[in-house]
Parts: structure tokens; C-alpha cells; sequence
């Protein structure tokens, strides 16, 4: 895979993309990363890229032309047109189902906003996606993209260690992910649940199953909505309703 990030900071992304599984990533040559500051791309003799909004009002504006003018040459380097992504307040909220399906792209682009916004021809003319990661507003898109791209690169075949790894995770499931413990098994007198140093592999797994149903229950009672309950969780949550 490929993914390119738009800035005008690029140096925001070294530690990100130099350190743990991203950086392994790479070496693994499952993904190569490309950082550019489309502040190069201006036509203005300043490198100028944003600009008084039309109709007045508080705030600069992204320039349509520089980002245009990148995302043209960076396409070009590619085989296969990018899946563009603006991340912005505006965009559908982020979820483990839409990093599941970014990760089957070869190419990815991120386009990092900052000021005000971005000039609309910009999101009506190249964004095949605009992404929210939560009810909230950053200084910049910068965060947001490095964070989406952590998210989908550890799915790359290869990436992490055990290829199930991430399919246990929280939400990659539908719900929570179970708790987990490590030695010692008693730490203080905090002991680890019986179960899990059994060696029953079946007890240990229905233990997993029923701690992710109900820690979904009490935290996240909304992912249920569309979770398919068998009859034995359904009787699990009954009882957990009536204590």
C-alpha cells in the first residue's frame, strides 16, 4: 500500500511514522509513505495557500490550487487512482468497519487541512471520502490522518505479528474486546481469574466471550443494536439486567 499526506507540517508525522508497527511496516515493505508539503505546489510567488474567505468571516481559507496541483503530480507517480480522504468535523464518523475497508486499497491520500477550512472545490472535485474521528476540532487534520492510517496499515497482511491479531480487537468483532492479564498470576493479592490458568482452551474461550458481551453491555450498550445475539448471550445479558 501506499499513502501519501498532504501537509504544510510535515514534520509533525517523523515520530509517528519512524517508531512501532508503522515503522515495522514499512521495512516489511507492506506500506511506503509519502509525506509532502503541497506548500511547494503554490503558484504564488510567498508559496501562499490560503486566502480571505468570500463573503467575509473570521479565519484563512485553503487555495484550491495547490492542493489541486499536488494531488494531480502524486497521482501521476501512481498505477492506481487514490481513495482521497479529507478528514474534517463534517465527515462520517470513523469506525473499525471503514479502516477494514480502507485497508484493501492500494493507494491512499490524505489531505491535512488547516485555518479555517478548505475551499469547497476542493472537497466537491477530489475527495472520494471525508472522515470525522469524533464530535470534535483539531488545529488541523494532521492527527486525524496519522491516526486512520495507524489504524488501517496494522491490517495489512504481514504487518503485525499473529494475523489474528487484530481480529479480536475492540468493535472488529462488533463488540469490546475481552480483558486480558499476564504474570503473575497473583500480583498483591490481585489474582487473575481461575479460568484463564485452566488449560480448558474451551472454558477460556466462553470466559472471553461472555467478559466481551458484558463489558459491551455496561460501556457500550449502543454497538448492540447490531450485534446478532445467540440465545446463550442473550440469557447472559437477562441476568445482568436483573442483579
Amino acid at each position: 500500500m501506499r499513502i501519501d499526506f498532504l501537509t504544510l507540517f510535515p514534520d509533525m508525522f517523523e515520530g509517528v511514522l519512524g517508531s512501532s508497527i508503522l515503522q515495522k511496516a514499512q521495512e516489511k515493505h507492506a506500506v511506503d509513505f509519502h509525506v509532502v508539503n503541497f506548500r511547494a505546489y503554490s503558484d504564488h510567488k510567498h508559496q501562499t495557500v490560503d486566502d480571505y474567505p468570500y463573503g467575509g468571516g473570521a479565519g484563512m481559507v485553503l487555495k484550491p490550487q495547490p492542493v489541486f496541483d499536488a494531488v494531480k503530480n502524486l497521482s501521476s507517480e501512481a498505477e492506481k487512482d487514490p481513495r482521497i480522504i479529507i478528514v474534517c468535523p463534517q465527515g462520517e464518523r470513523y469506525t473499525q468497519k471503514k479502516a477494514e475497508e480502507l485497508a484493501k486499497e492500494e493507494h491512499l491520500m490524505f489531505i491535512c487541512g488547516h485555518y479555517e477550512g478548505y475551499d469547497e472545490r476542493i472537497r466537491e472535485h477530489l475527495a472520494t471520502d471525508e472522515i470525522s474521528i469524533g464530535d470534535f476540532v483539531l488545529t488541523g487534520g494532521e492527527l486525524p490522518a496519522m491516526m486512520i492510517a495507524d489504524s488501517v496499515v496494522r491490517l495489512l497482511p504481514g504487518v503485525l505479528g499473529k494475523e489474528e491479531s487484530h481480529l479480536e480487537d475492540s468493535f472488529s468483532t462488533g463488540l469490546l474486546e475481552h480483558p486480558h492479564y499476564t504474570r503473575p498470576a497473583d500480583y498483591k493479592g490481585l489474582k487473575v481469574p481461575d479460568v484463564l490458568i485452566s488449560g480448558n482452551h474451551a472454558k477460556i474461550n466462553e470466559w472471553r466471550r461472555k467478559e466481551s458481551l458484558k463489558r459491551t453491555f455496561l460501556r457500550r450498550p449502543d454497538l448492540l443494536e447490531h450485534y446478532s445475539l445467540s440465545d446463550e448471550e442473550r440469557k447472559w445479558i437477562s441476568e445482568w439486567e436483573n442483579r
